[in-house]
Formats: C-alpha cells, structure tokens, sequence
C-alpha cells in the first residue's frame, strides 16, 4: 500500500489552471517534495487530497482510503497544513487548538504544550493578535499534535524566521523518526533540497518529472569556475560539446559543464589553469534550467 495513489487526477478551472491527469505515488514513510512555480496547482493538488474539492476526474487514495468516500476519517488521521488557513479572529491560539484537537480526537494537551514550547508561540493571545508567522504557527502545531503517520504540508515555513524553519525540521525529522510519510509542498527550493527524498516537478498542472536530486541533475551538470595565468579563447570553448553559459573576464572563465571534464581541462592547458572549482547545480538551477523561471 503506498501512502499515496493518484490515477488520472484532474481538476480544471479552465484557461489551462489546475491540474491534469496527474498520477503519482509516494511509499509509506517517504518524505516527497512538490515544487512548482505559483499557479503550477500545488495547493490545488493538495485540496483535493483532503476532499476539499472534488476532482472532474480520477481518483486519489490516501492512507488506503478513497479520498471522497473517506473524506472525513481521512482528515482524523492526516495532518494537514493549509496554504490558506482559515481565521479566527477572535480566538485564543488556545482555543482553536482545543477546538480542532476535539473534533480530530486522540490528541494529548501535553503534545500541543510541548510544541508552542518548542515554537515560542503564547497560546494564550487572540489570533487577530498574532503577526503571520505566529499564526503560521497555530496550524503547523495543528498539523504535529496528533502525531500523525501522514503529514500534508503547503508551504509550512511561510512566515518563519530562519530559527523558527530550524525548530520545524527538527520536527520534521523527529516525525519521520516515527515513520511518518512527508508531502511536502514549497517554492524553497533549499527546503526541499534538505528534507526530502525525491521531488516531483509540476508545471502548468502537469506532473513534469519525479526522481531524486540526483535523478533531477539528468547528465552530470556542473558549474566551473577557473583562473587561469592567460587569456581565454571563448570560440575555442564554446565548441566544447557540453560547455554553455560561458563568461570570461580578467584570466576567470566560469562556463555550465554537462558531460565529462576532460575536454574542457585540454581546452584549458594553453591558458595554465591556477585554480578550479566545479560544483553541482542547486534544486533551484535545474529548475531555473528546465523551465526558465523561479519557484
């Protein structure tokens, strides 16, 4: 069984928006990245996992569970971050956690504690209260409280300062210590890069690749940075089968590499190489490569 199934999935809001014959699997205790630029359909995706729209077409299981028949034990047993949370202007943090920890059930008030310790957030202000990363807060405890062996996130360091992002990974990692299945989806990139095991592409609402980060950098990409004691011939480079992006200024060449380096190295005996630094491309400049655009 995996933790998630799609056959088909589509919902189209027309104009070409939302998503289209997507299907994907992500095995129990995975952790899956969903990376697209805004608009590609990743909350619309994540909607319709939890029924809160239904499909034209297709289908999904979650846990086992068809998602529209099971609609409502699928949501006691998920946790689940909204992109768009709802609000509750006039509720305590306290409040809207005893609310929706009553009507998930199983929650223990030492777990909901435990994490606003953990996240430094006072559940005793009003919601209205709260700056945008303290209510980001309230819905990612939400989403942690039960413990749940299903974690559907959308955009969950929205807001965060860069200390808050640490103390949600640790999370995250503690989680998946349990067992925990990870749907993870974000424009960071870097995030995504960091926590998860294999990250599917979608762009238009089409589900364009999955694999891993390394399944993702298909050829062998690098960007190369030499000094060199001469002058560079760029003609000579931009022959190089694999070379492109190439910039040349005062004895440094930095130039895109997608192959083996040794040609590039002969290339550049006749301008004795002083120093070299290759690196691999980021999530984020494969991205940028393949479509052009950020996330």
């Amino acid at each position: 069984m995996y933790a998630i199934s799609t056959s088909a999935l589509t919902k189209d809001y027309g104009n070409n928006r939302g998503i289209f014959d997507l299907n994907l699997e992500v095995g129990v205790g995975e952790a899956f990245g969903f990376i697209g630029p805004n608009g590609a359909g990743k909350t619309t995706t994540l909607r319709l996992f939890m029924d809160l729209i239904r499909p034209d077409r297709g289908r999904a299981q979650i846990m086992g569970l068809d998602t529209q028949r099971d609609g409502v034990k699928l949501r006691r047993l998920v946790g689940f971050l909204p992109g768009e949370p709802p609000d509750y202007p006039n509720q305590t943090g306290q409040q809207i956690l005893d609310l929706l920890a009553h009507l998930r059930g199983e929650v223990d008030p030492t777990r909901v504690t435990e994490l606003a310790q953990l996240f430094d957030l006072d559940l005793h202000r009003k919601y209205r209260e709260y700056s945008h990363g303290n209510k980001q807060k309230v819905w990612l405890i939400q989403a942690f409280m039960h413990n749940p062996k299903l974690l559907l996130l959308d955009e969950p360091t929205n807001g965060l300062d860069p200390l808050m992002q640490q103390a949600f990974r640790r999370l995250l990692a503690e989680s998946r210590e349990r067992g925990a299945t990870v749907f993870l989806s974000s424009h960071l990139l870097p995030e995504v890069q960091e926590t998860c095991d294999r990250i599917g592409v979608i762009y238009q609402g089409a589900l364009r690749r999955v694999g891993s980060l390394a399944d993702l950098r298909t050829g062998n990409i690098h960007r190369i940075d030499v000094r060199t004691e001469n002058e560079m011939d760029r003609a000579r480079l931009a022959a190089l089968a694999g070379v492109t992006d190439i910039a040349i200024s005062e004895h440094r060449v930095q130039c895109t590499l997608t192959g083996t380096m040794q040609p590039l190295l002969d290339a550049l005996q006749t301008a004795r190489v002083l120093s070299i630094d290759s690196s691999e491309l980021t999530l984020e400049e494969v991205f940028l490569a393949q479509y052009g655009q950020p996330a």
